[in-house]
């Protein structure tokens, strides 16, 4: 397994099978050109098996942290340590800008998420809920639950 960074639109596009949706160009675009955005994709023999995307967060009186933003691996390539090695790849590169922390928020019941994230060393902070705006227009909103 090799971890790299997404540096091209085309990195991003080919990877678009560990998305929730079609990959656009456009969007591939925006989200690179972003400072503080960064996405590694885990390759195995070559091709994307897993990915992680992390948005740095900055605040005057906290200093900066990094917000694990998504976690995926190819059905085909799980239960193999990749989401777990991506995590602490994120950490590591979290570490390197100077982030004083790194979080993730993860649904309760999602079990294999959560036993990832333990295996790369996160720590239960206790109970959380999350609110959300939908702001946009009808093709840029998150799909119903």
């Amino acid at each position: 397994m090799d971890i790299r960074r997404a540096r091209s639109v085309a990195e991003l596009v080919a990877a678009e099978g560990l998305f929730d949706g079609p990959a656009r160009e456009d969007r591939a675009a925006r989200f690179l050109a972003a400072a503080g955005h960064l996405m590694l994709i885990a390759y195995v023999d070559g091709v994307p098996a897993g990915m992680v995307s992390g948005v740095e967060m900055s605040h005057p009186d906290k200093g900066t942290e990094m917000c694990l933003y998504e976690l995926s691996v190819d059905e085909g390539h799980r239960r193999r340590g990749i989401g777990r090695a991506l995590t602490r790849a994120l950490a590591d590169e979290a570490r390197a800008r100077g982030c004083y922390g790194m979080w993730v928020g993860v649904d309760t019941d999602n079990e294999a998420a959560l036993a990832t994230y333990r295996s790369a060393g996160a720590v239960d902070e206790g109970v959380f809920t999350m609110r959300g705006w939908a702001l946009g227009a009808a093709e840029d909103a998150a799909p119903e639950a």
